[in-house]
């Protein structure tokens, strides 16, 4: 990571909240930002601050060529296409995995859709160079998303209000995603990775669900965690981010899944490549195909190996398969809703598998592992009993019942608003004391 999780929490964090409440005005409080942010990218990254510096400046100017050149403004925006992508491919897949820039995807993907927008005549260009690097740099969510297009904080760049109740909400809901992240996606991950860097033979059925479904709330309370986080930041300095994740395990089709999975990269993909591809506006079997070329970029936007490509592919075809079946165009109810929340959380976790496995012939033994039980030694049974801790397993009953859309019912009960700041304060405690002790923490987003 860009800062050591407790020094980000106990030192950068209070001292720019600090410094943001004492300064008068918001041009002021956009320069203590933009420092914060190149300072807090600088820590971890002290080369790449300025690539990131020389990408937005880049961006900036030729956003206000496209304005003024209307005759080359089509040349222009290709060669920042062809710049950009060629800059991805350059350090995703052509460059070590340790010397990866971090978040250069989402900050790419921002500063692109910016000029896009600027191209489609959807936002003005902005002429002060400050408000695009800020808006491109800005801490709270530069290094894990989510994306944040131009035109969402435009105002809030020059005019922005907060109060301390914005405040508190935004420090509760930073405190929900750090929870996530500390005490169910760090513990899951624990058991995800144990048992997929198990040999195989030492992997049995009862191993396979038990690292298929680890790894399938690790990813998404991770990932999840860190967008809340980012929301809650955005709250704490006037920012108003859109959510990323609402409830996707609890979606009855993949589509409908889709609407709800890293929502902010899924727009991305949609209106800069699906729509412009034509969308669903040129038949069906059009439709399928975008959908898969699309979903394959998916794939690919998260890594080089093969891996990434099958599980956007994955989706793609289960994408294709819902347009042309009957029974996913109508709604359902019941047990017929029922079971398709059966179908997408067993679709989504085998394609997850995929994902998290070193390379196909792992994940394909993994699947087949999942639904043919095969004879295995002692030994695989002691692993998985090794990891049914008390800790372990209050992990994953927790993440199972946080994942279903019944929290953010409970989380509207106005009798439950008074325990707010002081289970609030309970979870802080528990994850610096988790973070203090040194362990398990990993940060999946850190290479994409």
């Amino acid at each position: 990571m860009v800062f050591s999780s407790l020094v980000f929490l106990s030192v950068f964090l209070p001292a720019v909240l600090l410094l943001y409440w004492l300064l008068p005005s918001i041009a002021a409080k956009n320069l203590l930002l933009l420092a914060a942010s190149l300072f807090f990218y600088a820590y971890g990254e002290p080369i790449y601050v300025f690539l990131m510096v020389a990408s937005s400046l880049f961006h900036s100017v030729c956003a206000l060529w496209i304005y003024k050149n209307r005759r080359w403004r089509k040349i222009i925006l290709a060669a920042v296409v062809a710049v950009n992508l060629g800059l991805l491919c350059v350090f995703k897949y052509a460059v070590p995995a340790s010397a990866l820039p971090v978040g250069i995807s989402f900050f790419t993907f921002q500063a692109m859709s910016y000029v896009i927008d600027v191209y489609r005549a959807q936002v003005q260009p902005q002429r002060n160079f400050a408000y695009v690097l800020l808006y491109i740099s800005l801490f709270p969510q530069l290094i894990a998303g989510p994306i944040v297009r131009y035109h969402d904080v435009e105002q809030e760049l020059a005019r922005r209000s907060f109060d301390a109740e914005e405040t508190a909400r935004g420090i509760r809901r930073f405190i929900a995603g750090l929870g996530k992240k500390v005490l169910i996606a760090n513990y899951m991950g624990e058991i995800a990775d144990t048992l997929f860097a198990a040999p195989m033979e030492q992997v049995n059925l009862a191993g396979a669900w038990l690292g298929a479904a680890a790894y399938m709330l690790q990813i998404y309370f991770d990932f999840s965690g860190y967008s809340d986080m980012a929301i809650g930041l955005g709250h704490m300095f006037g920012f108003h981010f859109r959510e990323n994740f609402r409830y996707p395990y609890g979606a009855a089709s993949i589509r409908e899944f889709w609407h709800r999975w890293h929502i902010s990269l899924s727009r991305w993909f949609l209106e800069y490549l699906y729509i412009p591809l034509g969308g669903n506006r040129k038949g069906r079997a059009r439709t399928c195909l975008n959908k898969c070329l699309v979903f394959a970029c998916t794939g690919i936007w998260h890594g080089a190996n093969i891996t990434f490509l099958f599980w956007g592919m994955y989706h793609g075809c289960l994408l294709m398969l819902e347009e042309w079946i009957p029974y996913f165009s109508k709604e359902k109810r019941g047990w017929k809703k029922a079971a398709g929340h059966i179908y997408v959380v067993l679709a989504v976790m085998i394609g997850f598998v995929f994902f998290r496995a070193d390379n196909m012939g792992q994940g394909i033994c993994w699947v087949i592992k999942m639904f043919v039980p095969v004879q295995c030694s002692d030994t695989a049974m002691r692993l998985v009993l090794s990891l049914l801790t008390p800790v372990h397993l209050a992990a994953f009953a927790a993440g199972v019942l946080a994942s279903m859309p019944v929290m953010e019912t409970i989380g509207k009960a106005e009798k439950l608003q008074k325990v707010f700041w002081p289970s609030s304060l309970v979870l802080l405690f528990l994850c610096m004391l988790n973070l203090a002790g040194g362990t398990y923490n990993p940060f999946i987003y850190f290479r994409f």
